[in-house]
């Protein structure tokens, strides 16, 4: 198969989830002898034409200079460019800046989008730019050859809301267990006397909610904050906690190694994430075997279960800072641990999107596409 996957913001990642995915899966597509392209902005930081036998397209993408609008610019310019490439199937991440050019998508090849989660729900967002979201939504979901849906609940969601069936592929990781606690040495933090959170500084991550319940507790466990916080809500957020000694906001750190020895010598893991898919920091934090605290909301629960501690205010996050330790809950690691084991493994999630991919190459040769 000749393959174009497009919506991100290129590989190797130095961004976040689909650019994560797009790196992991482009990959193991490349290693099975499919032609494989990914999409890249024009100055990405790695500066090559192929990354392990996977093709890399550069196009111009303006949002260094005009912001956020420049992310609709990219996107036309690289499906303009997939006009020409002859793919078999081009592989959509995503649709917030993509949908409104879905009309110019190559007639000869079958355009399969993962939704991703419930952009419009974003807090970020006002209620014209959630309109349009919602329109974007739509355009993305009926246009579609194909779609994908990385949660259950996002599955169940597009099938009521839009009619539309889909594919649920889950979001993938690998465990984690070649710890080294010598890595805990760049973080001045000593093995299980640390709790951590991770998130991109917007609302709906409730990252608010769970430094407030840090400020309030009595544990005087330090807390990692780990995302690029040189944003506006992230200047709030240092200003507002900026008498808690406790709370350490340490920016972003996209270095594996170090991400997983911190996950797994933290005490708490603390993911308040809730607009929607299955978020691949949640996976990587069960993979790296972190006793997690998740905010009570059934995108967290379709995948942890009953594998974790649930929050809904800052008041439940004090009294889990306040009376769980991990050394006491080792069974939900474990538990965790085998799920990512079972049934998100990279090398099953990947799998199972090339048998998709060859699945809907074939209903097309027959005239039987998905509705």
């Amino acid at each position: 198969m000749k393959i174009g996957i497009l919506g991100t913001r290129g590989i190797p990642n130095n961004y976040g989830g689909f650019e994560q995915f797009a790196e992991f899966f482009s990959i193991y597509a490349a290693q099975a002898e499919h032609s494989v392209f990914v999409y890249t902005p024009h100055n990405h930081t790695y500066k090559e034409n192929t990354f392990e036998k996977v093709n890399l397209i550069k196009c111009y993408d303006p949002e260094y200079v005009i912001g956020t609008a420049g992310q609709f610019i990219y996107d036309l310019n690289c499906i303009l460019d997939s006009r020409k490439r002859n793919f078999d199937i081009i592989l959509q991440l995503g649709y917030t800046s993509s949908a409104f050019w879905y009309d110019l998508h190559p007639k000869n090849s079958i355009v399969i989008t993962n939704m991703d989660g419930l952009e419009w729900k974003r807090t970020k967002y006002n209620k014209p730019i959630k309109k349009l979201l919602k329109i974007a939504e739509r355009r993305a979901a009926t246009k579609s050859d194909y779609l994908i849906s990385d949660s259950l609940g996002i599955q169940e969601y597009l099938l009521k809301t839009h009619n539309k069936e889909s594919e649920y592929i889950a979001y993938g990781a690998d465990n984690f267990d070649t710890p080294n606690e010598e890595f805990l040495n760049n973080y001045k933090v000593e093995k299980y006397n640390f709790n951590m959170i991770m998130a991109r500084f917007e609302p709906e991550n409730n990252l608010n909610m769970v430094l407030e319940g840090v400020m309030l507790s009595k544990d005087e466990k330090p807390i990692l904050v780990i995302g690029n916080h040189k944003t506006k809500y992230g200047d709030y957020l240092k200003n507002k906690f900026s008498t808690c000694k406790k709370i350490k906001f340490l920016g972003a750190i996209y270095n594996l190694t170090d991400l997983n020895n911190l996950r797994y010598f933290s005490n708490l893991y603390f993911h308040g994430h809730t607009v929607g898919g299955t978020n691949p920091s949640l996976l990587e934090a069960m993979a790296s075997q972190g006793l997690i605290a998740a905010h009570r909301n059934h995108f967290n629960y379709g995948v942890l279960k009953e594998n974790a501690f649930y929050f809904e205010n800052s008041l439940e996050v004090k009294k889990i800072l306040e009376t769980i330790k991990k050394i006491d809950n080792l069974q939900f690691v474990k538990n965790n641990s085998e799920a990512i084991a079972n049934n998100f493994n990279w090398n099953k999630i990947n799998e199972e999107y090339l048998q998709f991919f060859s699945k809907c190459l074939a209903r097309n040769a027959t005239g039987a596409k998905v509705k």
